[in-house]
């Protein structure tokens, strides 16, 4: 299970309850948790919050690039839940946006020394797609266990792959690697305020598609999506609730976002979710100040609800998600109770990457 905090931000002291450390980190802007705005801010020496302006320009940047994904009605799922399916992207998932919105945020040396990424499968795949739009070359490292459907998608677009052992520890090190030995510029998966911003641009189309959404349910890997749809939906709905959800089996953001600093989990312990896409063992420092300060709650799913997310998505909406990319549709339908109460909520589908005999079994079990 979880294994030393790593890269403490705030604790929470014996005896002390969690509404209490909630109350804490809300305190620090102000008491609805609020605080984006326009020009960002700083909280006690952190790093600034990703801003409403950066989302902005990251939208701008990707007018012809991603698809505005619409929000779809899934007959069956009451009481109206609408799902935002990011399987739509031209990579099969919403890691196009803050890929490249990154690359073209560094674009003079990336066209120069080219771009190296480490991902679990679909950020990578989003990588080599921008890269090849750009003409830029591109390096993804991916764990030996990454799923074949991806790895090949990767290497379709023309970028490099080299493959390491699956922890996080082992991509970072091989990218590092990467960029002292070749310049490479690093694109990293979430923890980088050019990714959250363009991740951030899923809220931002929300805001503007259904201003009375109350409700935005996220999937948590690494933190990046859920805090740019935060940053975006909060400055834009203040009264919102955002929502995160990770696999029961790899529920490091869920423990992070209760004990108030960020809590590791063993390599070991998260490959045993089908989730490939969230199997990240540490939430990214800067995504982590975004949760805390912007994110309502964090709750957990297990490998049936998921399956049967993936099943019902399938079947009612005729959207293909992966594991992972369900979650946030596999809370509404299983632990709606943990959610904050909503007339209008909004479901992240946040990938399709899914193995073609994974589905076949997925739905065969119907």
């Amino acid at each position: 299970m979880a294994l030393a905090s790593q890269g403490a931000l705030t604790r929470r002291e014996p005896g002390e309850n969690i509404a209490v450390v909630r109350s804490k980190l809300r305190g620090r802007n102000g008491p609805d948790g609020g605080g984006v705005n326009d020009g960002g801010g700083v909280n006690d020496g952190e790093p600034a919050l990703v801003s409403l302006a950066e989302i902005r320009e990251a939208a701008r940047l990707l007018v012809p690039v991603a698809v505005r994904t619409p929000l779809i009605p899934v007959p069956g799922m009451a009481p109206g839940l609408l799902v935002k399916p990011e399987s739509l992207q031209p990579t099969g998932s919403f890691k196009l946006r803050g890929a490249y919105t990154a690359i073209k945020a560094n674009e003079p040396a990336a066209r120069q020394h080219g771009v190296v990424a480490h991902s679990s499968g679909n950020h990578g795949h989003a990588v080599a797609y921008a890269a090849a739009l750009l003409g830029i070359h591109a390096v993804v490292v991916v764990p030996s266990t990454a799923p074949r459907v991806k790895t090949r998608a990767i290497e379709s677009c023309g970028a490099e792959l080299v493959t390491v052992a699956p922890t996080l520890s082992a991509r970072l090190a091989a990218a590092e690697e990467l960029v002292t030995r070749h310049g490479y510029v690093l694109i990293p998966p979430f923890d980088d305020r050019n990714v959250i911003a363009g991740q951030g641009t899923i809220g931002l189309e929300i805001a503007a598609d259904c201003p009375q959404a109350d409700l935005v349910i996220v999937p948590v890997s690494g933190g990046g999506l859920i805090s740019g749809i935060a940053a975006a939906v909060r400055a834009c709905s203040p009264g919102a609730a955002v929502v995160g959800v990770e696999p029961e089996l790899a529920a490091d953001a869920r423990d992070s976002f209760h004990r108030g600093e960020r809590v590791a989990w063993s390599p070991a312990d998260v490959q045993r979710t089908i989730a490939d896409a969230l199997r990240v063992e540490l939430l990214g420092a800067l995504p982590f100040a975004h949760i805390r300060e912007l994110v309502t709650d964090i709750v957990t799913v297990t490998e049936d609800e998921l399956r049967t997310a993936v099943r019902r998505l399938a079947s009612q909406a005729r959207l293909v998600a992966e594991p992972g990319g369900a979650a946030a549709v596999a809370a509404w339908l299983f632990h709606s109770a943990e959610l904050p109460r909503a007339t209008t909520p909004v479901a992240i589908l946040s990938g399709g990457n899914i193995d073609p005999k994974l589905l076949a079994e997925i739905l065969a079990a119907d």
